[in-house]
């Protein structure tokens, strides 16, 4: 009985684990399909060779090395902010106890409540009133705080051994130094699950950047996917798009089958399901 009942959870998990990989995988056939060989009912997939030719014209339709530059540097400088204030809020919540100290942590919790969409406009006004309209600094600075990565963290901190804790203090750390070299350090698989879901979000971020831009300059690869939109006067260019989509995420990709168990390491040992 118990044979049966893991097989048939092996192949519920199979057919769901297929099915969320479909659209990946016919992303990566489209964008290989000759681009003189149109889509047809029951012919969605190969055609009748493999062809480079929809990455040759993608990459001669957008300056990608711009967006691969600009989209580095903005998921850099988040990543960087988000990790000092993020470990540094983390650090208080988990090591000290102090007035309000719940309510500020249920009050920061919150911001993962409201829809990004909800703050696009009050964040839209704050950009232009900086001055900051059409810069990577302006995608940037409204993801420089994560309440994600303050809860994550805190979690991973909380699971230190108190002696450990203790131990520091006994031996006269100051509270950076605890921070640095007994917290930190504990913690890395959180850290490594805190980067990789930060990187993916905002290298996969679209409606921000898209309404912060408006010049290839500074604008990310999926705010520049745009163009390949644009083409409705000649029909759809899916085998175009889906090349042009490939570059974009095919990084992403190869980075999390890298770090993929670091990934399920850090929120393990979070205490997070």
């Amino acid at each position: 009985m118990k044979n049966k009942l893991g097989a048939l959870r092996f192949m519920v998990l199979a057919g769901l684990g297929a099915a969320m990989a479909l659209p990946l995988v016919w992303a990566f056939c489209a964008a290989l399909r000759p681009p003189d060989e149109p889509f047809a009912l029951g012919n969605v997939f190969f055609g009748s060779h493999l062809s480079l030719d929809n990455y040759t014209k993608a990459l001669s339709l957008a300056p990608f090395v711009q967006y691969y530059v600009n989209t580095a540097w903005q998921v850099g400088a988040i990543l960087a902010v988000q990790g000092v204030s993020a470990s540094l809020a983390a650090f208080a919540f988990a090591r000290y106890r102090f007035p309000g100290d719940r309510v500020l942590f249920t009050v920061i919790l919150l911001q993962m409540m409201i829809p990004s969409a909800a703050l696009l406009v009050p964040n839209f006004s704050t950009i232009r009133f900086l001055g900051l309209y059409d810069t990577i600094l302006g995608i940037a600075l409204p993801f420089f705080g994560s309440a994600f990565g303050t809860f994550l963290l805190r979690q991973s901190f909380l699971s230190l051994p108190r002696d450990l804790v203790d131990a520091a203090a006994i031996d006269g750390c100051r509270w950076d130094q605890e921070l640095r070299l007994v917290f930190l350090p504990n913690a890395g698989s959180s850290l490594a699950a805190f980067a990789l879901s930060s990187l993916s979000w905002h290298w996969n971020d679209f409606l921000w950047p898209l309404v912060v831009t408006q010049s290839d300059a500074v604008r990310p690869l999926t705010a520049g996917l745009v163009r390949f939109t644009q083409m409705g006067e000649i029909g759809a260019q899916w085998g175009l798009l889906s090349a042009a989509t490939m570059i974009v995420t095919l990084p992403l990709f190869a980075a999390f089958l890298i770090f993929q168990k670091q990934f399920v390491r850090g929120y393990l040992s979070s205490g997070l399901k």
